[in-house]
């Protein structure tokens, strides 16, 4: 089948109604478009056959993993021209950005449609990748359920994370000093500016709620004498962190469960961190959750919520997780805006103190964890699977371009279980946090 690219370049600009941003090159290694910049490479005439059976970002992401497609050249730029491109489309038109494939069922467009199922050949769907979450069952947020979504996303092997996150093992937006500076120091600093928000001292308990590989609660007990619980619902996470612990001589000082924060029964806690993990709760549980939390603490204690957050829509039923993130990243995730999340944490009886918006240097961080694992990439591949270390690089790339355009943020809340005297604790002018 001959100029396969130059025949999916014209259908792709009848279908976009504007040019191409980026350069295609085919199975038939055929190319179009323009030049001198990234090229979308599409290996096998399969990736056809999945969009032409699940339009949109499911085709798409399926094509991606299974590496039936492939960017040659930057990624950021390529992702950024078609993302531009479709999140132009979804904008104005007020429609999914599967629409653009949807659109080959209009009347005018039924010879486009005919073109583009004769390149991709027998009308067969592909199997999903393995990497895909299939059926979940039951209702969204019961303990089991929750405890199956992380375990796709975490139990995925230590020695992989450690790759990717470097010696820090912390798995959320590290806060810089500039961009010049280390990923270790970043992360460090955001720890300890957690602690400070907090007003750790020793002595005090803390819960983390998510603790990850334990690199909170470890600085915590290590820089501020508090004893720590961290909770996680991963299996390996948990093993790791003990050890960890354990090599730090803390263990007298720092406990490690496997438990859901709705299974914690030996309040109070003098502080609770809740870093990176809110965005697993869901709609439906987010109040059970900041009440759970609210509950926990002992009056006058604290609570820093570090949480992404999602642009406002104009009608918030329609909402949907991006379905390439719920299939394969964070299964059952939800992200909410942070005035929602302000309110229901005001709802449950918290003092809200202080916002700290630090999109920025969410980029940051992602940006050098997709560096890290590109570097480290044939032995990232063998330890998952190449295509669970595909899915790892287009969604922490393609998350780094979101926060620099605004499309996500992510914020530290810090609130506090003021008692009925009003007596908060905070002092001040201690925004600067010394």
């Amino acid at each position: 089948m001959a100029d396969a690219a130059g025949r999916l370049t014209k259908l792709a600009e009848e279908v976009l109604g504007t040019p191409l941003p980026v350069r295609i090159r085919a199975w038939d290694r055929s190319e179009s478009g323009p030049p001198g910049g990234p090229v979308l490479v599409i290996r096998h005439r399969r990736a056809l056959r999945r969009l032409l059976f699940k339009p949109g970002e499911l085709g798409l992401a399926r094509g991606w993993v299974a590496g039936d497609l492939d960017i040659e050249g930057d990624l950021y730029e390529a992702l950024d021209l078609l993302a531009g491109l479709l999140w132009e489309r979804a904008t104005t038109t007020k429609a999914p950005r599967a629409a653009a494939l949807r659109a080959l069922a209009r009347p005018e467009l039924r010879a486009a449609a005919r073109e583009l199922l004769a390149l991709a050949g027998a009308p067969v769907p592909p199997t999903p990748p393995a990497e895909e979450v299939r059926r979940r069952r039951g209702p969204l947020h019961t303990l089991r359920r929750d405890k199956e979504a992380i375990s796709h996303h975490y139990d995925v092997g230590n020695d992989f994370y450690a790759l990717v996150l470097g010696p820090s093992m912390v798995y959320s937006c590290a806060y810089w000093e500039s961009p010049a500076a280390s990923l270790e120091d970043a992360q460090r600093d955001k720890l300890d500016l957690i602690c400070r928000k907090l007003a750790l001292k020793e002595g005090q308990r803390l819960l983390d709620v998510g603790c990850g590989w334990g690199s909170m609660v470890l600085h915590a007990a290590r820089e501020y004498g508090v004893r720590a619980v961290g909770i996680t619902l991963s299996e390996e996470q948990a093993t790791f962190a003990r050890k960890r612990i354990a090599e730090a001589g803390l263990a007298d000082r720092i406990e490690i469960r496997v438990q859901d924060y709705r299974e914690i029964k030996d309040e109070p806690f003098d502080a609770i961190s809740s870093i990176g993990m809110a965005e697993h709760v869901g709609r439906a549980r987010y109040a059970e959750y900041a009440s759970a939390l609210y509950a926990l603490l002992r009056p006058g204690g604290r609570l820093l919520n570090h949480q992404i957050a999602r642009r406002p829509v104009a009608d918030e039923e329609t909402y949907r997780v991006d379905d390439f993130i719920d299939r394969y990243v964070f299964p059952d995730g939800e992200l909410a805006p942070v005035g929602r999340t302000v309110a229901q944490l005001e709802e449950a009886g918290f003092e809200v103190r202080d916002v700290e918006g630090i999109r920025e240097h969410y980029a940051l961080t992602l940006r050098q964890w997709v560096a890290n694992l590109e570097k480290h990439w044939d032995e990232a591949a063998r330890l998952t699977s190449p295509g669970r270390a595909r899915v790892w690089r287009l969604y922490m790339a393609a998350s780094a371009l979101s926060f620099e355009r605004n499309r996500i943020g992510v914020n530290q809340v810090l609130a506090v279980r003021t008692p009925d005297s009003g007596a908060s604790g905070v002092g001040l002018r201690e925004r600067s946090w010394g």
